[in-house]
């Protein structure tokens, strides 16, 4: 049973200190009773208090990483029902399902495809996750085949179909041996499978999906496999069409987050079922907003995917907290001492506006993006975070006095009444630039006359 907040306040040091956030214990009480917050922001907690507060200090949905390395991917650790309580932090999985009835040349061209979904937007690289490799023939050499193309020929992760061989244990082992060192996700243990399926993935140390046919069949299944010391889990449901599928996340998630029920208290994965592509992204899209942890689709173009892997980012993105690049000096083309010195925020719409019109200009350049905490240039001027103390502050730790043989600095024009204060503080020329972006190319061709 979950501990309420007063059995929570019971164990806590009872200092109102405010150190860890809220104002007094019970308000901090209250919050760990919630899930928004966590038991190590209390200095003075005993170790006795945390072995006892162990189970309300846990997310209510446990962490689970399938494959290694930079690839590899975090699944579950949500403590929330709706982003603007607090963010989403594991972003849903996406996988392009192959079969081992897939003609040899069909699935190298579709691992190509999959290779090739990575693009870069907003400063950072998105791609796909993994390649789900299903059984549909029934033939162990055909899908070893199929399983040994998705290792050698892609990098991502792997979720391997175990279902059609979990009666023969050896050859289970055998298949799953291939791919073991990449940590697959084992597809799945069922009522009839698990303790085999099971004893696989301990022996490998492999995630494992268990696949009920309804809640209550996966709630009694996950907590058989539980049971079996094992809890490196991913549960599905077992709905294929998209409003009971959505339903029955649903329902995992809040009685995770609100019940503290632990047999959901899992990552879960969701499969589309939709023939068209363009209704395969449609509900995959559902699937990534309604706590789906991993969808399996078929659709592999860019073009298809470009939409929900953007959807993706917006979800899982803290509405809190604006997207903003690294505060630094970057670089626009192949700059020179002499290049000019651009001033914006580090917001990332605002640096990117910035970076695109400088490189239309034809002319390379220096952007110093100053730290305003991810906003954009009039809110951090109007909230004092860019000023003439904070930007010329900037300049002399960001060792642009080293990279340029100059000492002038173009501001947003906008901000022009800044432009007196900081060439006092920092010792450059201030020059005042357009008020917006696109104005820079055009304000460039001017000073060269």
């Amino acid at each position: 049973m979950a501990l309420t907040g007063l059995d929570i306040y019971k164990q806590l040091p009872k200092k109102n200190c405010g150190e860890c956030g809220p104002p007094t214990c019970l308000a901090f009480a209250m919050q760990l009773a919630a899930g928004k917050a966590s038991l190590d922001a209390c200095p003075y907690v005993t170790e006795e208090a945390r072995e006892n507060l162990s189970s309300a200090a846990a997310p209510p949905i446990k962490t689970v990483v399938m494959g290694t390395g930079e690839t590899a991917l975090k699944m579950g650790d949500e403590t929330v029902i709706y982003r603007h309580d607090k963010t989403f932090v594991s972003p849903t999985g996406i996988f392009i399902r192959v079969t081992d009835m897939m003609a040899p040349e069909d699935l190298e061209a579709k691992i190509r495809k999959v290779n090739a979904l990575v693009y870069d937007r907003v400063g950072q690289t998105f791609r796909v996750d993994g390649v789900a490799v299903m059984a549909e023939s029934g033939d162990a050499e055909a899908f070893k085949a199929t399983l040994k193309a998705a290792r050698d020929k892609t990098q991502w992760n792997l979720i391997v179909d175990v279902r059609p061989f979990a009666g023969n244990q050896a050859l289970m082992e055998e298949i799953v041996g291939l791919v073991a060192e990449r940590k697959p996700l084992l597809y799945a243990a069922t009522v009839d499978n698990f303790e085999a399926v099971t004893e696989v993935a301990k022996k490998y140390g492999c995630p494992l999906a268990v696949l009920g046919s309804g809640l209550d069949d996966v709630a009694n299944l996950s907590a058989k496999v539980a049971a079996l010391d094992y809890k490196e889990l991913v549960l599905d449901p077992g709905d294929r069409e998209l409003s009971p599928a959505l339903a029955a996340l649903t329902q995992i998630r809040r009685l995770s987050v609100k019940k503290k029920f632990r047999p959901f208290g899992y990552p879960t994965i969701a499969f589309t079922k939709a023939q068209e592509t363009d209704l395969q992204v449609v509900e995959a899209s559902m699937y990534v907003a309604k706590f789906a942890s991993i969808v399996v689709m078929d659709a592999c173009e860019l073009h298809e995917l470009l939409p929900l892997i953007t959807w993706r980012l917006n979800v899982y993105t803290d509405p809190q907290k604006p997207i903003q690049v690294e505060a630094k000096v970057w670089t626009v083309g192949n700059v020179t001492p002499e290049s000019p010195v651009y001033v914006t925020t580090n917001f990332s719409l605002s640096y990117f506006a910035v970076e695109g019109e400088v490189d239309a200009s034809k002319v390379p350049g220096y952007i110093l993006a100053v730290d305003t905490d991810g906003t954009s240039v009039l809110t951090a001027w109007a909230a004092g975070k860019f000023s003439g103390e904070s930007i010329a502050e900037a300049i002399k730790a960001s060792g642009l006095e080293e990279m340029v043989n100059h000492r002038e600095a173009v501001i947003p024009g906008h901000v022009a009444v800044l432009s007196g204060k900081l060439q006092e503080l920092s010792g450059w020329k201030v020059l005042v630039g357009p008020r917006e972006a696109s104005g820079i190319p055009a304000w460039v061709r001017s000073r060269k006359q």
